[in-house]
């Protein structure tokens, strides 16, 4: 999933084009902690530079526009540093003091590190684990994909609609690399190329992390970063997701019936073999009760998931500050974690993986997701850094007048702008929201904008991103998997990137407007 592929050691699986042919390792774009941990230090380092000062805030914490003023930072030089050193503990488990706004672990107030969605995050990984160690959801798209053989169209569709709710709802990415050796062959005996194949499963779950609604480790994160609920603005981002779906499965079908038509005008032309490599597609076993009881138990998690998080009276009403209905859960990461581990739990138990074996593969999928939740941490500590050297009000202070009179649209599709080349530098999309939102979230509240559609605009710039750059292993390894050239890739994907950029454009500017 996006989470861990933007994490991985160096960025590229094995076998990508960091290896030269000499076996020489070329340049490999630094991982997102090593990202992370020079930004800290570069911040840490300008604080020293930029003026400290504060804005005057309201009750919850929000920032009046037009209050800001200079202040003194506090500390010695021995004192700042002593802020450096404690960066990621604060960022996990800092405590907030409401009478001087400084963080630190033994301070008294609210937490303001980012322990809630760090467990969070690992108990999701658990989840996670724990369902893909019963083979039921390989085992269900298999199958899909050898029942719709015979019909090439719907055959594309359905993966790339499946891979696309997988994503949308829980960050689906990196394990797709494990269905090239299915899919490819499927796509050649249809009459396909190996760019079908690479597009319907590189866009389809692409483009449902990046409209994700209710994505734990793109919304999610986001949202609590910029304090708000997970399902505020999930009307706007489940239409975004419905359209943007569409218009991807529609330019690969496009793609698909051109090349089907007319083998000569593939962009990466056929291998020797391939044609015999069709034939080699075999049936695969067929679904177990197990596997259907664990696939439903999974949908009602996710589902339920959903429900816990929407503001129902809000969002069936459209008024933010409507009274909450009795049946509202409004839960958070706290809960969210729980729920996670008690499914991690269920699922074994439904799936009878025994008590050692449930024990390991629980530890195994938290620790396979300590890097993404390391992440997160980090970015929170940088966060921590520039609070309390008072450099984050100067900050937001710099960008106030530019965003002071502009309109509501046009503020939308700045957020998203802005943070394409932040998405390249820090292809983790935890990182990437927990570094932004503190300075996005308040911009919003200048700008007479919701913070969720800055979210939205936030996770759509991060996922239009990752369909293409050559920093996450998603593509680079999907790539390398599919034996299709990077740059090949590049010229079949650039023509869908100009219109999802222009639909997302579209999608946030009204979001902004309706708000």
């Amino acid at each position: 999933m996006d989470r861990r592929t933007d994490d991985d050691a160096d960025g590229q699986p094995t076998g990508a084009e960091g290896d030269g042919a000499d076996g020489k390792r070329g340049f490999v774009f630094p991982s997102a902690l090593t990202v992370l941990a020079a930004v800290t230090i570069v911040v840490w380092a300008l604080a020293f530079v930029i003026p400290a000062g504060t804005y005057r805030r309201t009750e919850d914490g929000t920032p009046v526009q037009g209050t800001y003023h200079r202040d003194a930072a506090p500390g010695d030089f021995v004192h700042r540093l002593g802020e450096l050193f404690l960066a990621p503990v604060n960022g996990l488990y800092g405590v907030r003091d409401p009478r001087t706004g400084q963080v630190a672990a033994d301070a008294t107030g609210v937490l303001y590190g980012s322990a809630a969605v760090f467990l969070f995050v690992l108990a999701i990984g658990a989840f996670i684990t724990v369902v893909f160690a019963t083979g039921a959801l390989d085992r269900g798209i298999e199958r899909l994909a050898h029942r719709l053989r015979a019909r090439g169209a719907l055959l594309i569709a359905g993966i790339m609609a499946v891979f696309s709710l997988l994503g949308t709802v829980e960050g689906f990415a990196e394990e797709t690399l494990g269905f090239y050796g299915l899919i490819v062959p499927l796509m050649l005996a249809l009459g396909y190329d190996r760019m079908v194949a690479t597009g319907a499963i590189i866009l389809g779950a692409g483009v449902g992390v990046l409209a994700s609604t209710v994505n734990p480790f793109a919304t999610g994160v986001a949202s609590s970063a910029a304090d708000v609920s997970l399902g505020d603005g999930i009307a706007l981002r489940f239409a975004m997701w419905v359209v943007l779906t569409g218009v991807t499965i529609g330019y690969v079908l496009w793609y698909a019936h051109r090349v089907r038509a007319r083998p000569e005008r593939s962009l990466v032309g056929f291998l020797p073999g391939d044609r015999e490599l069709a034939a080699a597609s075999e049936e695969p076993p067929s679904l177990t009760g197990l596997h259907r009881t664990v696939l439903v138990v999974v949908t009602l998690v996710f589902a339920f998931m959903i429900f816990s998080v929407i503001p129902w009276s809000s969002a069936l009403t459209g008024r933010a500050d409507a009274e909450p209905y009795g049946w509202e859960l409004n839960w958070s990461f706290a809960q969210l974690a729980a729920l996670f581990i008690t499914a991690a739990l269920l699922v074994g138990i439904v799936a009878r993986l025994g008590e050692q074996r449930l024990s390991a593969v629980i530890v195994q999928g938290a620790a396979d997701f300590i890097a993404p939740a390391l992440t997160i941490v980090l970015a929170r500590g940088v966060t921590v850094i520039m609070n309390n050297a008072r450099i984050t009000d100067t900050v937001l202070h710099s960008i106030e007048s530019a965003v002071s009179g502009t309109a509501a649209s046009l503020f939308g599709i700045m957020v998203f702008v802005v943070n394409l080349p932040l998405a390249f530098l820090i292809p983790s999309t935890s990182g990437h929201a927990t570094l932004a939102m503190p300075i996005l979230a308040p911009l919003a509240d200048f700008a007479g904008v919701s913070r969720a559609v800055v979210v939205t605009a936030w996770q759509a710039a991060s996922g239009w991103m990752n369909l293409w750059v050559p920093t996450t292993a998603v593509v680079v390894g999907g790539v390398s998997l599919a034996k299709v050239g990077y740059d090949r890739y590049l010229r079949f994907v650039w023509p869908l990137l100009a219109v999802l950029a222009v639909l997302i454009c579209g999608f946030v500017a009204f979001g902004a407007v309706a708000t």
